[in-house]
């Protein structure tokens, strides 16, 4: 779980997250939504200890972030899976490569023991014979299924996802939540996505915070969404005609 209470952070006098609390529960995965310059990317990084807020504080199962030592933050950091909007492969490096570099970095795992735990999550992503391909030999699609695997090598209590369909076709978009869905579950995760993408909101959002000018301005979930009268989320929300058409149908339900 991740605890967030009166986050503020400012770069000079712009002062871009503004007193955000919420809470992040393990096993679920969890979209943070809004338009450019919410303040979704900047939030996001101080979750990662990127940057660190003047106020407020971010707990991990309950211990608070500010307070942990640098061992007890490099310890944490470990526990983290990042799943970049990119992908963000090493281009001279393979598959295996790739996906074998936390380790590398964060265990003292000998080469057998990382090589094992390589072929179970390319195995979990259904990337069996994958290993020696380049990142370039690779679809989208199969990056992003790299990137994930990456992500959750080191068995991670926390996963991190920046906009992980950018760049996808609607239906390799699905196939990627529908994997970080089930890995959130089998694993117990606390999964956290930054997203634009509405279609993700309603297949995998249980929980979804909406941002407005670096403020909180609604939670809830793809259950609730359609519900809410909040102006700045139906304004959002409902910028497609797509979605326009399925609030109608939800009302007229309700009817």
């Amino acid at each position: 779980m991740i605890e967030v209470k009166d986050l503020h952070k400012s770069f000079g006098e712009a002062h871009i997250l503004k007193g955000i609390s919420t809470v992040f529960e393990k096993g679920k995965t969890s979209l943070v939504i809004g338009q450019s310059g919410s303040g979704k990317t900047v939030f996001l990084k101080c979750l990662l200890g990127l940057f660190h807020p003047e106020k407020g504080t971010i707990s991990y199962d309950g211990k608070i972030y500010a307070n942990l030592s640098d061992d007890e933050k490099r310890d944490l950091r470990a526990e983290m899976g990042m799943v970049f909007q990119g992908s963000a492969l090493f281009d001279s490096m393979t598959i295996a490569e790739n996906v074998m570099f936390p380790l590398r970095m964060f265990t003292k795992q000998s080469k057998s023991e990382m090589q094992d735990r390589v072929d179970f999550v390319l195995n979990r992503v259904n990337l069996f014979e994958a290993h020696n391909k380049m990142p370039s030999e690779a679809s989208g699609g199969m990056q992003k299924r790299v990137a994930i695997a990456r992500a959750i090598v080191n068995n991670p209590k926390y996963l991190f996802c920046d906009e992980p369909n950018s760049g996808l076709d609607p239906k390799t978009a699905i196939v990627i939540d529908n994997l970080i869905q089930e890995i959130t579950d089998e694993y117990n995760i606390t999964t956290i996505i930054n997203s634009h993408d509405m279609n993700s909101v309603m297949e995998i959002g249980e929980k979804i915070v909406f941002l407005k000018d670096g403020h909180k301005a609604w939670e809830g979930s793809n259950q609730t969404i359609f519900k809410t009268d909040n102006e700045a989320v139906t304004d959002f929300v409902y910028s497609s005609e797509l979605f326009k058409k399925v609030r109608q149908m939800y009302l007229e339900e309700r009817q």
